[in-house]
């Protein structure tokens, strides 16, 4: 959910031992010359670093903070010992960045920034590319790429496995990028399906080399081994749509506990045997897997080399539409053709002969026949024009309905709804997260085009149980009798959710774990797909202030400076009476 942490769940591995990417340090690579620690050392040093981070005071940023008078802050994704990760805007060249920020005192600031600027200079485009890292006014920030028309593939494996090709396409790519990486001396230690990103032409970018690592302060001992095992973890999802660890982890449901690693094919049925073997072998690599005696892959570039090795996938067939059933003609039953373009017709089979005409009427009885129809059309003719003459008549000599007696919609209880004015509008945030309390006016401003826009989630589409919901309350002026509202809403999507409740001010103090259940209730409007929320008052009441709650919000592409998919905006609300 939006503010939530994107960090990683560290889990065990198939021995229950801690998993290598749980150490604390500096991301390093195999013989890459830097200093390592092992074994109790790596862990009390690990155990200083977060404790000195605890001790440092997080600058005091906010939603429209400058850096360098250049990057404006726009969402903070990840708040976190010590350090914050944003999405911003890079106002000089007018496009969207990624940017972490940490105190220049913090422990882990010089070897974010060292890691920052080796990354820089790798230079692959199948990494997001960091673009700037700098220390300036007792703050250190990496500022990198941020990518509107990309997906990580936590989103992607929420709507289920991937096919085998895309699978395929999955760890030939990661494997070859990050073989790539270590050759450089990088290491990424912080593989998993957070940190990988599908764009729209299928290919995939790895964000946070080295960076990540050094933000949480984590290192290996054999960090070319701790990524070749991430890539097998990341292949293990992609085909069971599982983690393969026992916890869950990264909106992935985990192994059941007790069994231990279990081959891809036999936790899931139609899995592609080559794959997962493929899976085990980076998994399982200190020693051969059970099903074959190959070797197990402990690089990057050794598992680069198995994959090359596989006979290659082929993508899915496209789907045939047939065309519509084609239709013959009068003309072109039978197995004759018309001529084509004056031609004459040729004949493939025997053609039917063709039927008689009817024989016309020239008998004396015949001609009496004609005569009789046509008298009896001319009467009723004539009978229908005065039928339609009198009947307009009778119309015109009605008295005009203004001045008749009351009509059935004039009765007692069957007066017409009327528009109820907003006066004023404030966003409730009980829970002291608002969404955008600045824009809480332009969803009673008359225009369609604004709107009151909700945070981006993960997950979705109940906000549940990260979030109670969010939502506006408005002020009618005075107290009035409400019969329903029409909210209009930006997204259509999945579904969205929302509730009217009566308050007793503009801000009122929630009460209850639920926030609204010191309210009264006064309609729902049920899972809506549509772009306007119809919500009636089955009862009648009497409120001046009410407050719109959404607890379910739809999913919907990402966009530019909403990557996350759940989300909604409101753009006009009308209450009536």
């Amino acid at each position: 959910m939006a503010e939530r942490s994107t960090a990683a769940v560290d889990v065990a591995d198939s021995d229950g031992e801690e998993s290598l990417t749980a150490e604390a340090g500096k991301a390093t690579a195999d013989g890459a010359g830097t200093q390592q620690k092992a074994g109790k050392e790596t862990e009390a040093a690990g155990n200083r670093d977060k404790g000195a981070a605890a001790d440092v005071n997080p600058p005091e940023l906010h939603s429209g903070h400058k850096l360098a008078r250049r990057y404006r802050l726009e969402e903070c994704v990840t708040r976190l010992d010590g350090f914050s990760s944003w999405r911003a805007v890079d106002e000089k060249l007018r496009r969207a960045v990624g940017v972490h920020v940490l105190p220049a005192d913090h422990a882990r600031a010089r070897p974010v920034l060292a890691a920052a600027r080796s990354a820089a200079l790798l230079g692959d485009p199948r990494f997001v590319q960091v673009l700037d890292a700098v220390e300036e006014n007792d703050l250190v920030y990496v500022v990198h790429e941020w990518l509107p028309d990309a997906t990580e593939l936590t989103t992607v494996l929420a709507s289920g496995p991937l096919e085998p090709h895309d699978a395929y396409q999955l760890v030939s790519q990661v494997s070859q990028a990050m073989a790539a990486a270590h050759r450089e001396g990088l290491a990424h230690l912080r593989l998993n399906p957070g940190s990988v990103l599908r764009t729209e032409s299928g290919q995939y970018r790895i964000r946070g080399l080295a960076v990540l690592a050094a933000l949480r302060g984590i290192s290996s001992e054999h960090p070319q081994r701790t990524d070749t095992e991430s890539i097998g973890a990341l292949l293990y999802a992609a085909l069971t749509q599982r983690w393969p660890y026992d916890q869950d982890a990264h909106g992935l449901s985990g192994l059941p506990k007790g069994v231990g690693l279990i081959a891809p094919d036999q936790v899931r049925a139609g899995v592609h045997r080559g794959l997962s073997e493929l899976a085990m072998r980076a998994l399982v690599n200190d020693g051969a897997t059970a099903s074959r005696q190959d070797q197990p892959c402990t690089t990057p570039e050794e598992l680069s080399k198995a994959v090359a090795a596989m006979p290659r996938i082929r993508p899915p067939e496209p789907a045939f539409t047939p065309s519509p059933a084609y239709q013959r003609t009068n003309y072109q039953q039978g197995y004759g053709q018309p001529p084509a373009h004056g031609g004459s017709s040729r004949t493939i089979g025997p053609a039917a002969a063709p039927m008689p005409p009817p024989a016309p009427l020239q008998s004396r009885t015949g001609k009496a026949l004609k005569w009789t129809v046509s008298a009896l059309l001319i009467a009723a003719l004539g009978l229908g024009s005065w039928q339609l003459a009198d009947t307009l008549l009778k119309e015109e000599n009605k008295p005009d309905p203004g001045t008749t007696s009351q009509k059935d919609d004039d009765k007692p209880g069957q007066v017409a709804s009327k528009p109820i004015s907003i006066q004023d509008a404030a966003e409730f945030a009980p829970d002291g997260s608002p969404q955008h309390s600045d824009e809480a006016a332009l969803t009673h401003d008359g225009e369609a085009s604004t709107a009151w826009h909700t945070k981006s989630f993960i997950d979705g589409p109940q906000l549940a149980p990260y979030k109670k919901g969010v939502g506006i309350v408005y002020d009618l002026g005075s107290e009035q009798t409400l019969k329903g509202a029409s909210i209009g809403l930006h997204y259509g999507g999945s579904y969205t959710e929302a509730s009217l409740y009566a308050t007793d001010s503009l801000t009122p103090s929630a009460s209850g774990s639920d926030y609204v259940s010191s309210f009264k209730k006064l309609a729902s409007s049920g899972r809506v797909t549509s772009k306007t929320a119809d919500l009636k008052v089955k009862s009648s009441a009497k409120t001046r202030y009410v407050l719109v709650w959404l607890t379910a919000l739809p999913y919907s592409p990402p966009e530019e400076y909403s990557t996350r998919p759940f989300k909604q905006a409101i753009t006009e609300v009308k209450f009536t009476g």
